[in-house]
């Protein structure tokens, strides 16, 4: 087959008067090619019928316009595609992967296949995956994404389940989240138990809506105990990490924290190593408390006391809100 025309003429980047949305039409102008080679380029058809060059250059215009295509419309005409997009902060944690498996579960018992999109850098809203639009898509799940990275994801109107989010910041998709609160109300309540009444929060140091939450329940509960001290140190999810924070706050002025609470039990590890570098014995010295009862939790000597998260059964939830939405039901 011959390769596609391409104008050489170059246009300036702008969106037709009137237009509410750009268009492939848009594109084609700004690219300085056909709405043919468009569709080749955006449908990731164009290899061997468009010159890299100018399929780099369809790409840039379609990004600089904020360009979608209507995903709606295009499974309207090729039938449903029967794929959901799973979009997750990372796939180095065992967490996401078993949310994964949850979800590809019950889309497997529907018929639908589930493809993967992480956010590269790990945390926080993930590149718009929709950047070189090169899957038609039935809806999306998404977990801990910023309210900016949301109407990328959405597209036009593209069915959306949140994970892990924020009902009121969801902009108006349906929503599927853990007790949160109740996890952490398990921790305190144990570590008071104990007879601890100095604290520290390892909290996550990434913004989401889950950990966000997790601290305040910990204050609030903590607060409803004559007699305690709550201090919070932050660091990455990750085991250096936690490792470098914890022994920060070990050496902080005042009374040492007798007991701490990590958001993730990768954050916990690290405050084990931070605790026997400062001559400290966990849990006779320290006690720290972990969140997700990863594999981790039993690797570590001695074993982590955690608040499970039954991560399969809330992508098997994610799933299921998102087949009630695609077919025009209000999910559990």
């Amino acid at each position: 087959m011959s390769p596609v025309h391409e104008s050489r003429r170059k246009r300036r980047r702008t969106v037709a008067q009137g237009s509410t949305r750009p268009t492939s039409r848009d594109v084609a102008q700004a690219a300085g090619v056909s709405q043919a080679a468009v569709s080749l380029v955006l449908g990731d058809k164009w290899r061997g019928r468009v010159s890299e060059p100018t399929a780099q250059r369809v790409r840039e215009a379609a990004h600089e316009l904020g360009y979608r295509p209507n995903l709606a419309a295009r499974n309207l005409r090729l039938g449903s595609t029967r794929t959901v997009l799973l979009v997750v902060p990372a796939l180095t944690t065992e967490f996401f992967a078993e949310v994964y498996t949850g979800a590809a579960r019950v889309a497997a018992e529907h018929g639908f296949g589930v493809v993967l999109y992480p956010s590269p850098e790990g945390v926080g809203p993930a590149r718009d995956p929709f950047a070189s639009a090169q899957a038609a898509l039935d809806g999306v799940i998404a977990s801990s994404m910023a309210a900016d990275a949301l109407t990328a994801i959405r597209g036009d109107q593209l069915p959306l389940v949140m994970l892990d989010s924020d009902p009121e910041g969801s902009l108006g998709a349906a929503t599927v989240n853990l007790d949160i609160a109740d996890g952490i109300r398990q921790v305190a309540d144990h570590l008071l138990t104990l007879g601890h009444r100095r604290f520290l929060h390892l909290a996550a140091d990434v913004p989401s809506w889950t950990f966000e939450v997790r601290a305040r329940e910990l204050a609030t509960r903590l607060s409803a105990t004559p007699g305690t001290d709550l201090r919070t140190a932050r660091a990455p999810i990750s085991i250096e990490g936690a490792r470098t924070a914890t022994e920060s706050a070990l050496r902080a002025p005042g009374p040492r924290p007798t007991a701490l609470v990590c958001d993730d039990d990768k954050l916990a590890a690290g405050a084990y190593k931070a605790a026997r570098r400062a001559g400290l014995r966990v849990p006779d010295d320290l006690s720290v408390t972990g969140l997700d009862d990863l594999g981790l939790a039993t690797a570590i000597d001695p074993e982590l006391t955690t608040v499970r998260l039954d991560a399969e059964a809330f992508g098997e939830r994610g799933m299921r809100a998102l087949l009630a939405v695609l077919e025009g039901q209000a999910p559990e």
